[in-house]
């Protein structure tokens, strides 16, 4: 019964503050919420896998410090708000991965889409350079302007697992990608 007691509690206060901005070249959204479901658009030419795309963390200057001692990790855990779902895609309950009606219609929670009641999403980048306030880090799929809302380091301990299970539709979207047969429309 502890499900149906919190749905009626009130929940304590958040405040969520961005600490800083992501300066990406990726500047549209290739999964975007779309009449209730999520449709695939992909990157245009020239953007690349985001895995390999370069951006920068741009840190408040007023937090100065906060980044100290982040240049002894090569690789950081970044969380940041997806800024352009609208509040549409915030409602959405369930969906088809990747848009893809082939995949099983799940809940948003077993997705790793944007379009989410809170629209918190988390990276592992690998970190290339720290000046002053700013991150220069590889792998970052956040858009241009994302407002960031925690960075922290990563370490193989305390978030790797080895025993990992994933859904075979992931598997599949991830094999489909690495072999570069990931459908360019969601109808292919």
């Amino acid at each position: 019964m502890i499900g149906k007691e919190a749905r009626h509690e009130a929940a304590p206060p958040m405040q969520l503050r961005a600490v800083g901005v992501v300066r990406s070249p990726l500047k549209e959204p290739s999964l975007v919420a779309d009449s209730g479901d999520l449709e695939w658009q992909p990157r245009k030419a020239g953007v690349g896998d985001s895995r390999e795309v370069i951006s920068e963390l741009v840190i408040d200057s007023s937090l100065a410090g906060i980044l100290d001692g982040l240049e002894d990790f090569s690789h950081l855990l970044v969380l940041y708000w997806a800024h352009r779902v609208p509040p549409e895609g915030r409602s959405i309950i369930k969906a088809h991965p990747m848009g893809r009606k082939d995949l099983p219609l799940v809940g948003i929670f077993a997705t790793c889409s944007p379009a989410r009641p809170n629209t918190i999403l988390a990276t592992v980048v690998r970190l290339l350079e720290h000046k002053e306030n700013v991150l220069k880090v590889e792998g970052l799929d956040a858009l241009d302007g994302s407002p960031i809302v925690d960075i922290k380091p990563y370490h193989s301990s305390y978030y790797a697992r080895d025993d990992v299970e994933e859904a075979d539709w992931m598997l599949r979207i991830e094999r489909e990608f690495a072999e570069g047969s990931f459908p360019s429309t969601p109808d292919e």
